[in-house]
């Protein structure tokens, strides 16, 4: 089934789940939600046209000022609950499997609002993300996405300081033999394309919007 295939009432069902998502009414978008299973649309429709383009319009009102971190925060929660509901109705064979990201701040930085800003995207984005906080070593970042069977790793740092943090976690990589194994992003205030670039890094992010871009740019 695709878009073209509905019918009115069941392309109103889906632009009213994006609309319900990007106001961030979560009773109404988890009603809506189940509506679309009854009416019989093909819920990964819902989860690629409706969920999907609330992501963008949110990253476009944070962008532009409208809307914050807050904003952000909850709206990233309610996607994942719409999400959950919507995928309860598609068969377990069918479900794709979702790229899996390990995020941390690195060693020696305390700074969180930019990856959890990060993390809330790539969430919205429907990447599975596994957030490990502020100041973690390069040996805990690995083992986890090793763990996670992870498919990218995202590092930020805030401080010129830290950013050497950033380079050992892929020299640690490839003295591992496993640099292959994962896609590495960096980002953070002082991180440029061309830092990334010299050291050896996959991608870079300049900002949470720009992250989500590259990585859906890497994996499709």
């Amino acid at each position: 089934m695709e878009i073209k295939d509905l019918s009115g009432k069941q392309k109103q069902l889906l632009d009213a789940l994006m609309d319900a998502i990007i106001r961030i009414e979560g009773d109404e978008a988890k009603q809506i939600a189940q509506e679309i299973i009854d009416n019989g649309i093909d819920p990964r429709l819902a989860v690629r046209f409706s969920i999907a383009s609330a992501a963008n319009v949110l990253g476009e009102k944070f962008d532009s000022g409208e809307y914050f971190l807050p904003h952000l925060v909850m709206s990233g929660d309610l996607m994942e609950e719409v999400s959950a509901i919507l995928e309860k109705s598609i068969p377990a064979e069918e479900v794709v499997r979702k790229k899996v990201i390990v995020l941390a701040t690195v060693q020696g930085d305390m700074h969180s609002v930019g990856k959890n800003l990060v993390s809330t995207m790539l969430k919205s984005g429907g990447f599975m993300v596994h957030d490990m906080g502020v100041d973690v070593t390069s040996v805990a970042v690995i083992e986890k996405a090793k763990e996670a069977n992870a498919d990218m790793i995202a590092l930020s740092s805030l401080l010129t300081t830290t950013m050497p943090y950033q380079k050992e976690v892929i020299e640690d990589l490839k003295s591992m033999g496993i640099r292959d194994r994962f896609k590495v992003m960096i980002g953070g205030g002082p991180v440029t394309q061309s830092y990334a670039d010299e050291i050896g890094a996959d991608a870079y992010g300049k900002d949470a919007i720009e992250a989500v871009e590259v990585a859906k740019r890497i994996f499709s």
